[in-house]
């Protein structure tokens, strides 16, 4: 019997659909990598010019006008902090909704995610009061306050989730045997949930590493993050393209790398509780 073959007129449409994606999504990324290594003359050239010599001139200049380290540090701060703040304030909301339900428990869980849905700008002119009364502005703090704040709902949502494919009869067991609340949290809990706080704070640190709004309205040159020295290469004469794709180059490629390795575990926590 002739062995039926699996490259079928649908096949072929979707490997192609696929590629077409694939390309139109990594596209702007190929051509930021390539402007990078581009003089300001080269980037602005039509038609663009794909065969040049390369150079790292634009790297060298925004290290030594804006200084990309530290820029990136206050980056790494304030995600890293905001990360661990949230995580330490959502974990006993979400152990709380997952073990000891209420009528309200998941009116509260869709209230705390349609929070998501209100554009940040809404509530800029009192965060920035807020910052600016409490002498903030410019400051790590800030960013970090906001930064937690904001990513606060989809960690109790997604920890929640994580603590719900956990039997409640381990616990049980675990107070049966005289364990306190805390070595129940931390030698039970907390093993079994790995996974759950791995992917909550690695996609939580991304969003903060990715956000822009609050860092541009809250910060400068102090406490900027890498958006801020992306947003400093607009002038009033214009965009400077070779050394704004340098600058946003630098600013990606560690979270791309990052995300890029944690991936397994960011698709995890992305799809907590949508198999059972």
């Amino acid at each position: 019997m002739a062995r039926q073959s699996t490259y079928t007129p649908a096949y072929a449409v979707r490997t192609v659909a696929a590629w077409a994606v694939a390309l139109l999504l990594f596209f702007p990324l190929g051509w930021l990598l390539l402007t990078a290594f581009k003089t300001e003359l080269q980037a602005i050239a039509i038609p663009p010019e794909l065969f040049f010599s390369p150079t790292l001139e634009n790297f060298h200049e925004v290290q030594e006008r804006s200084d990309y380290l530290h820029y990136a540090w206050n980056s790494v701060v304030t995600s890293v902090v905001s990360t661990l703040l949230g995580l330490a304030i959502a974990a006993p909301a979400a152990y709380a909704m997952a073990f000891f339900k209420g009528r309200h428990d998941k009116d509260i869980l869709m209230w705390m995610l349609s929070t998501k849905m209100m554009p940040a700008v809404g509530a800029l002119v009192p965060i920035y009061v807020l910052a600016q009364k409490s002498h903030l502005l410019d400051t790590q703090l800030a960013l970090i306050i906001v930064f937690t704040l904001s990513n606060l709902p989809i960690m109790v949502w997604m920890l929640y989730s994580a603590f719900k494919e956990i039997p409640n009869e381990i616990l049980e067991a675990a107070r049966m045997d005289g364990a306190t609340l805390w070595q129940e949290a931390t030698k039970v809990l907390l093993p079994l949930s790995l996974g759950g706080f791995a992917s909550t704070g690695l996609l939580c640190l991304v969003l903060s590493w990715n956000e822009a709004f609050w860092s541009l309205n809250l910060s400068s040159a102090q406490a900027g993050t890498l958006a801020t020295l992306i947003a400093s290469y607009s002038s009033p004469e214009g965009l400077f393209w070779a050394k704004l794709s340098a600058a946003s180059l630098m600013a990606i490629a560690p979270i791309v790398v990052f995300g890029w390795f944690s991936q397994k575990q960011l698709v995890q926590g992305l799809t907590f509780g949508a198999v059972k």
